[in-house]
């Protein structure tokens, strides 16, 4: 090779180098100011402590964006858990409302689909495929009630692991045996649940009409007050 050669060469890669660190430093920079706007619509709505609570949310996803799923579920399941627990009527002043998960945080609680919400979206924002996900409505035994709890799905064909509120600890389904599943759906799907296993497919989850309304609202610029402040 000779000198020009080199010099070219040269003059490509260093041209590179520059073009790939603006980019990743442009990333960067969108990334924070999108993170700087959803504290300060956190601080704005429901006040400073909102705002911290907001800045370690946003912590954990950014630090453990290359951990391992099992870590990534512990997090974020002992994160939201964190929080309280509130009925709809009390808190919002509506029999059945589904928070989006900046509206969780910022109130400092919910109900149980508002955690189980919460910790589907974030895991999808730490890279856990949305297949691998199902938000899960069951029946309580213990408490006689419905209940709302995240399935985990290792692969395709394995029991999941259930993430819920009630009982802090991460276990097989098979473990829970006070839940009987109902349905469950991810942003794709909606299934009729059969005991412990994977289910019957029964449609898109844009069926589910909360679920629909609450995609529409995942921005912060409409973020709904409480009728009770929790702190």
């Amino acid at each position: 090779m000779n000198c020009k050669s080199r010099k070219i060469i040269l003059t490509l890669l260093t041209t590179l180098i520059l073009f790939l660190g603006g980019s990743l430093l442009y990333v960067h920079a969108q990334s924070m100011i999108n993170n700087q706007k959803i504290i300060n619509a956190l601080i704005r709505n429901y006040g400073e402590r909102a705002g911290k609570r907001g800045q370690a949310w946003l912590n954990i996803m950014a630090q453990y964006q290359e951990s391992s799923e099992a870590e990534k579920l512990f997090k974020v399941n002992n994160f939201f858990n964190m929080l309280f627990f509130i009925d709809d009527i009390k808190l919002w002043g509506e029999k059945n409302y589904w928070a989006t998960p900046v509206e969780f945080i910022g109130v400092n609680g919910g109900d149980c689909e508002d955690f189980a919400i919460a910790k589907y979206f974030t895991l999808l924002e730490l890279g856990v495929p949305d297949e691998k996900m199902r938000i899960t409505m069951v029946k309580a035994v213990t408490l006689n009630q419905y209940h709302m709890v995240l399935a985990y799905y290792k692969t395709p064909g394995s029991v999941p692991t259930i993430l819920d509120n009630i009982d802090g600890i991460i276990k097989p389904a098979t473990q829970r045996k006070d839940l009987i599943p109902i349905y469950s759906f991810n942003g794709k799907q909606l299934w009729l649940n059969k005991e412990k296993g994977q289910g019957v497919v029964a449609g898109k989850s844009e069926r589910l009409e909360r679920w629909t309304n609450l995609n529409q609202r995942m921005g912060v610029s409409n973020m709904k007050q409480p009728k009770l402040r929790m702190e």
